[in-house]
Parts: C-alpha cells; structure tokens; sequence
C-alpha cells in the first residue's frame, strides 16, 4: 500500500458528503484529557497503519519456528486480490517501518498493575460509558453539540456517523429503541479471529450489519422484516460463497427462486449460485431487487452492497460475581464502517495491481489515507471507517487522524479479509442458535464447538488447535503465559486433554481465568490515563519480549518455510 489509486480518490471525496445518522439523547462531561489536538493530522507514527504483530519474531533458540504470520497473510480468494502470502516469509517494510514505533510494547506496567485494586477496576470496567442512566445515547447528546475540539471543519456540526444502536436486542438479534423500533442493526455471533481477538489477550468485542434503507423495504416502499432477513441472508450466501438456511418463505411474494429449484414455491434455503459469465444470477428481494435491476444497488459474490455498514464496540473484559468471563460494559472503542462506493472486480484488481506496482517503483514510500476526525478515512476498496476511544476520564470521543489509521492496514489489502471485513464470513450458523443471529450478552460462546478450515495439503483442520500447533502460543507475541501453561507441555507439544476440550468448548482457550482479566483491564487503564494510543493499544504488563525493534537487513527473512494456506472462503461448521 502506497499512494491511493482514482477509486480511493473517489472514495475520499465521498467522505466529505456522508450524511451524519440520527441519535438520542443523554450527558457527559465535554473536557477532554488529552494532551495532543484532537484535530491534528500529524502523525508521531507515519507507519501507524501496520499493526504491532507484524514485528513478532519468528525464530527462536534450537531453530524453533512460530508462524502466527499466516492468519492475515494468506493466498486470498477473489475479489480481494491481495494474496499476501508471501509476508509469511519477508519482513517486507518501508524504510522508516524497520523501526518499530509501536514503544507502548516495551514499557513496564507492573506499578500501574499494581496500584489498582480489584474492586476498583471492577466497578470502571462495570460502568456504561456508551448510555446514560436514563437508556440515552451519550454520544449521540454530545455530538447535537459538537465540542469545538471535535469540530474538523469549524461549522458547528458533526458531519460523520453519530452512534445510533441502543445495544438492546430483541429474541433475533435486531437492535430495538426504547420505542421498539428497528435501528436497522443486527447482532451475529462469530468465531473470534485468530490471536489479538481473544478475550484471553486482552478485549472482548462484539459486531452488528446494518443494510442500507432499500433492503429492508417491500416492492412498495414499506418496512418488511422478512425482506431485511431474507437480504441478510443473500448477502451471507455471497460472502462465504455457500449456501445459507433461512426460515421458510413464499417466494412467489417476492418473484425470485431462492433456492434455485426451478420454480416458485416455498424455500427454506438461499443457494449460492451466482457465475453471470455462465449465464447463473442472484437476485435481492423487495425494493433492493427493484433498484438491482436499475443498477442502483449490485450483487457479486464475495461483496458487500453500498451502503453496508458494521458496528464493532471492543470493550473490556468483566467478570461476574460468579466468577464467570463476560462482554463488560464499558467499552474501550466503538468502529464504525461504511461502504461508500461499488467497484466491480475489474475495479478492485485494478486498484490491487497498481498498488503492487506503487510498491515495486517505490518500496520506501509509505501509505496515504485521506479523510478526517470527523468524516473518518477511506480505503482502496471503496469503504470509510471512523472510530471513538476512551479519553483520560473514560469518556468516548473521537479518535484523532492517526488513531484512525491504526485500522487502516487491517481492512485495506489483507489476505484474510471478505470485501476488507474479518467476521461476517466467520459468521456462526447453528440453527439451534438462531443461525448466529444473537449478542454475545445474550448467549456466551462458552460451550460453543470448535470449527475448522480447509488448508493447502493439511486437508480440514481444527483452527484455533492449527494456531496454536503453528504458533506455540496463544498470541502473537507468544507473551500469554496462562494459555502456554494450559496448552502446552515442556517440550512445545499440545497437551492432548487441552485440544480435546477446546474441540467441545472453544471458551477453554478464548477466555483468561479472572485473575488474568483484572491484570489485562488494569495494564489497558493505564494506557487510557496516558492517552498513549499513538505508540500502541496491548495490555502487555511486562515488556514484550518477543518482537523486533528494529527489522534488519531490509526485508528480512522471517526464516518460516512451512507456509499455511488455506483453500475455502468460510469456515467449517
């Protein structure tokens, strides 16, 4: 990633005409404890947007390899045409990138640890910094009157997304106001990605899709919840590329053959089967049909309609009066994202390729994103992301410029990644689970099977239980010393009652006992009260040992031979 191609810019325009969404109500307090402008653009980590794991060492004593490289970095399947696999073998940075900027990594917090109690961190993790006592959004009050210190463009209103999910989730899943109305957001569970993501590193988190207003219409114009989920569940099919059950339908109310059988009838299914080079379509249903065939909204396979927005709150961990691991309340970040701009394939392999090019002519030269605090920054493949974060007090409030492009590497050119998104093709689909449609506070993962993916010449195997095989650890950093001592014996072999258990109940692995939560939360707080962002977000209470400083020679050989690629587009329920 380099400088952006014609569809970034085009994105990057659009940035500056996205209309802000409604809210409610409620207080909090506007100073702000931060002691770098808000609105800046400069940046004390111009290589900000290449995350801290990318620095992990990967050999160690007695030629010991750890490979947790392949879970971003891997041959990717069309249309993401990135296929980096290839970083699972070189250290392929900038000049300016060999430094590792990310500092927050080698300080010892053991004092800060130390000096909060229990109870203490208990009761701030416990506390809702996302509503008020009342049911009100607190951002949303906040924002109607935008603190100047927010204010990018001085004209006294907020011109990016104002939160507007009151995270109170009926029996589907579906975000409802204190009224009962649809917010038009949804919750789903999903297998955790790999490392950083689990709880027992650091966060729990959550996600929620909103469609734009056109899919969750009728032919004429009116709300339909069956439309909504019959759409969810068509874009479900082309991001994992499979078919999906849903509840039975009439398909002749909506005139589309849903589960491919040759007639209209009833259809418990949405087959995936879309090759229009073949002659083989897949249609939306209400309006989104109708504007389909105008050419107002698309379809592809692998890719989200404009519009599509997600929701991503990453919070701390709390632990219950019963000793148990759960979502906290307070949340450490809430990510928003947006589609603004369609690129057919054409478009995004053009954009892939012109990036690799920029990359050859000039491998020193680092990414550009362009947006803003308020209006967020856009991507190459046509999306905008804006995110909030703690100040010093606890308090939500804008991320800055460089905050921001903190996420920009992780949802621009990624192997991983659908249409730059990690969890909506890791999606659950239980039927006795409402098929995933459900918050984590209305079912815990504990209890929940562990999945597997198809691998190049590994045939289908365990994921997590393939990561920590591949990894010796459960973390990138290899730094999670409880998860070393539950998994592995002496020698670096799985300690076989351990993957046992973790293929009934994944939670023996993603949790942290209490003690390790209380620590994880304590290490974070501290960053919070800092307000180092900047220099890196990893609740690591000693200093990180195994990760580079610096990278040398110039593109460095990671040293790994045993690359892991996998071969399917979802995973394996």
């Amino acid at each position: 990633m380099k400088k952006l191609g014609v569809f970034s810019l085009l994105c990057a325009a659009a940035l500056f005409v996205t209309a802000a969404c409604g809210g409610g109500g409620g207080s909090a307090s506007a100073e702000s404890s931060v002691t770098y402008p808000l609105l800046s653009k400069s940046m004390k980590n111009e290589a900000a947007f290449i995350p801290s794991q990318c620095y992990t060492v990967t050999e160690g004593e007695n030629g010991a390899k750890y490979n947790p490289c392949y879970s971003c970095h891997k041959n990717s399947v069309e249309p993401n045409y990135t296929n980096d696999d290839d970083l699972q073998e070189t250290y392929t940075f900038a000049s300016y990138a060999n430094t590792n900027h990310w500092t927050n990594l080698f300080v010892d917090r053991t004092e800060a640890v130390a000096a909060q109690s229990d109870s203490e961190i208990l009761s701030y993790v416990r506390q809702d910094n996302y509503k008020s006592s009342d049911g009100k959004i607190i951002l949303a009050e906040k924002l109607k009157s935008v603190p100047k210190e927010w204010d990018y463009n001085g004209d006294g209103t907020w011109n990016g997304y104002t939160p507007d999910c009151y995270f109170n989730f009926d029996s589907e899943g579906f975000d409802r106001t204190s009224g009962g109305d649809y917010t038009g957001w949804r919750a789903y569970a999903y297998a955790p990605f790999l490392g950083t993501f689990w709880p027992t590193n650091g966060s729990t988190d959550d996600v929620l899709i909103r469609l734009s207003d056109v899919f969750m219409k009728d032919e004429n114009g009116n709300f339909s919840l069956e439309v909504y989920k019959i759409n969810l569940a068509i874009v479900e099919a082309l991001i994992k590329k499979k078919d999906i059950a849903i509840d039975t339908v009439n398909e002749t109310t909506y005139g589309v053959d849903l589960d491919k059988n040759g007639s209209l009838g009833t259809a418990s299914v949405i087959e995936y089967d879309w090759l229009p080079t073949a002659g083989r379509y897949m249609y939306y249903v209400g309006m989104a049909k109708t504007k389909l065939a105008a050419g107002e909204v698309h379809l592809a396979a692998g890719l989200f309609p404009e519009g599509t927005e997600f929701l991503h709150s990453v919070r701390y961990i709390n632990v219950t009066d019963g000793g148990d691991i759960a979502m906290a309340p307070r949340m450490k970040e809430l990510r928003y994202s947006k589609k603004l701009i369609w690129m057919t394939y054409s478009d995004l392999e053009y954009e892939t390729y012109d990036e690799v090019k920029e990359e050859y002519d000039f491998p020193d030269r680092l990414s550009v994103y362009y947006g803003d605090i308020e209006n967020g920054l856009g991507n190459p493949q046509g999306w905008v992301f804006q995110a909030f974060i703690e100040d010093a007090k606890g308090d939500l409030r804008p991320q800055t410029y460089e905050e921001t492009v903190f996420c920009m590497g992780c949802h621009s050119r990624l192997g991983a990644t659908a249409d730059t998104v990690f969890t909506y093709s890791r999606k659950y689909e239980d039927a006795s689970n409402k098929r995933g449609w459900y918050h984590w506070t209305q079912k815990s993962i504990k209890g929940t099977p562990e999945h597997k993916v198809a691998y190049e010449g590994k045939g289908e195997q365990y994921e997590y239980t393939m990561y920590l095989q591949q990894n010796i650890a459960g973390d990138e950093f290899r730094d999670n010393d409880e998860v070393k001592a539950k998994f592995f014996n002496s020698d670096g072999s799985l300690k076989t009652d351990m993957v046992t258990a973790l293929h009934s109940d994944v939670s023996v692995l993603l949790f942290p006992s209490s003690e390790r939560a209380l620590t994880l939360n304590k290490a974070y707080r501290s960053i919070v009260k800092e307000q180092s962002f900047v220099y890196g977000r990893d609740a690591n209470v000693k200093p990180v040992t195994n990760v580079h400083k610096t990278i040398s020679p110039q593109d460095k050989p990671t040293g790994l031979t045993d690359f892991i690629l996998s071969t399917a587009t979802s995973l394996i329920f």
